[in-house]
Order: C-alpha cells, then structure tokens, then sequence
C-alpha cells in the first residue's frame, strides 16, 4: 500500500487523481495533457498499489490548491505563491506576538517565509523546547499540503489584524535606564547608580555607555569642554566647581574667552548643596542637548568606562 506522499513522483500522483476523481474530470484539471500522456497515465493507473486514504486527500489537495492559485492570478489578485507576503508588513515584536502563542507546526511554517535575522529574533523569545520542537517542525515542511498552508496563512494574517500598531516595542535597557536616570536629581541619581553598581554589575557597565554625569565631563576634549561651558551663565559654571580641585577649576577657567576669565568670582562660603547640584545639573543638560543635537557621541568619547563602585 502507498502510505507516503513524499515519495510520489509527478506522475503517481496523477495517476492518482485520475483514480479518484475520474478520467473525465481529471483531464479538465490537468491543463496542456496531450492524447499520449492520458494514454501513459491511464497505464499507470493499473500498475499502482492500493494507495492510502490520506495520500488520496493530499493528492486532491494539491491539484485543488493549484487550480484556485491559477484563478487568482488570473484574476490579478495578490500573488498566490506568497500566502505570507502579509508578514513583512508586521514588526518583529508584532511577529512575535503573533506566533509565541500558537503550535511549533505553525511557527515553523511561518518563520520559513521570513529573514534568517527575523528567524532568530523570534526564535530567541521561545522556551527552549518551543524552540527544539520549531526546528524539528520546519526541518519537515515539504510534506505539508498547499492547501494547509494557504490556510494557515489566512488565519494568522486574520489574527495579525488584532494586534497593536505603531513602533516596535521598547524593552528597556541600559540606555533606557540612563534617560531615566538623567531626570533625577542628583541625589537620587547618584544613590540608584550605587545600588545599581551593587546589584547588577554588567547593567551598570551598560548604563554607563549612556548616561552622563557632571564628573564624566571632565573626560571630554577641551574644544567640547569650552562649548558646554560657554553655553551656560558664568555664574552657573562657579557655582557647579564649588568643592571641584583647583586643577580641574583652572582648566575650565583656561577654556573661556578671556573676557570671561576676567570675570569669573570663584563661590566662597558655605552654600547649599542643592544650588550646587542644580548648577552641574545645568551643565549636564546642557551637555545632553548637545549629544541630541549631534556634537558628539557619550558612547564615544567615554567608551564605556565602568561605574565607579
């Protein structure tokens, strides 16, 4: 008996269709059949084995699924050969809403129309044995029928339709945490970068990429030190080095105009802390600005340099 679809050749399963559905019909299903190829299937009709039920249906499937292919081109609707054209309109965190939920069949089946870089995406947000029984699955596609597949294209670009537009889904990070952190005030930044530094390590070495202290500052070149100090109050600039060494004073002072170094006071006395922390605040967001704006790169200028612990 012929349990084994995949191992059809063309011409057992016309043969077969023609034993199903009859000599008269099979030929009108079969476009461009001439006299002499009726005559050869006919043959092979009477050589093949009993065949299976199921091998029966996949075979009526195929030839039916070729048959409304052919009549929506010819109707100039959406190409046929590509069910799941739908997908690349969808956002990798909208395609993974829509599979993660569903069968590893049909993950597989769908993540076999899509990029390489796509595939991982999704395949890296499974469990493990979602991910094993995906790979297994799409390792084994050949032997689906085309009218499964038609189908479960229609379904999931049914359910596509439910879910959230807009942009990709943001899933924090280091540089989510830096923003947030460059909201705060000093104190409780400077407290939460503490904890985290305890905490988690690796993600305050990420956060660093990003965030921007007064103190990192003091890091760049002297060309963006003199803009980010030429861009705020002279008093606001002697206010923030309050308490800083002499050394880095003098080389702030060294990058003003010189009208400006004739005019800088140092802060003497005592003053609250607050007015010293919200003049560096000052110089921070301006320096941030200036990173939006394009002058330059946190990431690049202070390659990453851990937290200081």
């Amino acid at each position: 008996m012929i349990t084994d679809y995949n191992k059809l050749s063309g011409l057992d399963k016309t043969a077969i269709l023609f034993s199903v559905v009859g000599e008269d019909l099979a030929v009108k299903l079969v476009k461009g059949l001439a006299e002499v190829d009726v005559r050869r299937i006919r043959s092979h009709v009477r050589e093949l084995d009993t065949v299976s039920t199921s091998v029966k249906k996949q075979v009526v499937d195929q030839f039916y699924l070729a048959i409304i292919s052919r009549k929506l081109q010819e109707e100039g609707k959406r190409d046929a050969r590509r069910p799941f054209e739908f997908l690349d309109d969808l956002a990798d965190e909208q395609l993974v809403a829509l599979l993660e939920v569903d069968e590893p069949r049909i993950i597989s089946m769908a993540l076999a129309q899509v990029s390489t870089e796509r595939q991982l995406f999704v395949m890296n947000r499974l469990s493990p044995e979602v991910k094993g029984q995906v790979l297994i699955e799409m390792g084994n596609l050949t032997g689906v029928p085309l009218e499964a597949v038609v189908n479960v294209a229609s379904q999931l670009e049914k359910k596509s339709h439910l879910l959230p537009r807009g942009v990709d889904f943001s899933r924090g990070g280091g540089k989510n945490v830096a923003k947030i952190l460059g909201q705060m005030s000093a104190e409780e930044e400077e407290k939460y970068l503490e904890s985290i530094s305890r905490e988690s390590p690796d993600l305050a070495r990420e956060i660093k990429k990003y965030h921007l202290t007064f103190d990192d500052i003091f890091k760049f070149p002297d060309t963006l030190l003199r803009d980010i100090m030429n861009a705020v109050e002279l008093d606001t600039v002697a206010m923030a080095l309050k308490g800083q060494a002499q050394e880095t004073a003098d080389r702030v002072i060294n990058n003003l105009p010189q009208k400006k170094q004739a005019m800088y006071e140092p802060v003497e006395g005592a003053v609250p802390k607050r007015e010293v922390d919200g003049a560096r605040k000052a110089l921070v967001d301006m320096a941030r600005q200036m990173e939006k704006e394009g002058r330059f790169n946190i990431e690049d200028i202070l390659g990453g340099t851990e937290l200081v612990e």
